[in-house]
């Protein structure tokens, strides 16, 4: 039984295909992502879908897919594997559930740190207990990039490059080196202060860039840039 999965975030628009928990394929939305989503559905025929989302997407998108398979749409009233015990779990952001019912799956019994790599750097904590207690947000790659260009008279808007030195030895270098190697410094403090309260945890870093991430990171940390997909098949299973 193939599963159809999307995940519409600030940066890209992306999809996943999966046959009976194999992820087999993945894609980039252009534009709206409708076309897109219609030839996927009409080559490959998948029994169900579900769709994450946390923009103002074209509604063309929803209809296709529930026209078209057992569709289900993420948000705090889906069914989970896990419990959200916090002030306000309708504010929780769809792609960090995913996230978490990821790691809940994969790694059940223990205490789970998820670093999602995006617009935004997301930290969610879900305990041995299955409680997504919640985390931080920080500023990603792209907007700190953006934010130095457009809050200063003369510096230039650089362009993420991973060949960077400590010590920059001109604008761009120097941006690169404060940006990329400070969001590491970043990473590794927040992963060093919840082993402070919490002991014993798995660290799990995602999103486009996490490979490049987990390598100047010293902390040991799993590397998985499909983790939300994995989520959102999950949900799926419970809900469809």
């Amino acid at each position: 039984m193939k599963t159809l999965c999307a995940d519409l975030g600030n940066t890209r628009m992306k999809a996943a295909l999966f046959n009976e928990g194999e992820l087999l394929e993945t894609y980039v939305l252009e534009d709206d992502g409708v076309e897109a989503i219609s030839q996927i559905i009409k080559k490959h025929s998948p029994d169900k879908s579900i769709l994450s989302s946390v923009i103002h997407h074209n509604e063309k998108l929803e209809t296709i897919l529930s026209e078209n398979t057992i569709f289900h749409k993420l948000s705090h009233k889906t069914t989970l594997n896990f419990t959200v015990p916090v002030g306000k779990p309708e504010t929780m952001g769809a792609d960090r559930l995913a996230l978490a019912a990821a790691v809940v799956h994969l790694y059940p019994g223990k205490n789970n740190l998820v670093i999602g790599l995006g617009s935004c750097i997301t930290y969610n904590f879900i305990n041995k207990n299955r409680e997504f207690l919640g985390g931080g947000i920080s500023p990603g790659a792209a907007m700190r990039l953006k934010s130095l260009h457009e809050h200063t008279a003369l510096l230039p808007l650089v362009e993420k490059d991973w060949n960077f030195p400590l010590v920059g030895y001109d604008t761009k270098t120097n941006i690169l080196s404060g940006v990329l190697l400070g969001m590491s410094k970043e990473i590794e403090g927040i992963i060093s202060t919840y082993g402070e309260k919490y002991g014993n945890f798995n660290a799990v870093l995602t999103g486009g860039d996490c490979t490049y991430f987990a390598r100047l990171l010293k902390n040991k940390i799993f590397a998985d840039p499909e983790l939300l997909f994995k989520g959102l098949y999950a949900i799926s299973e419970i809900n469809n």
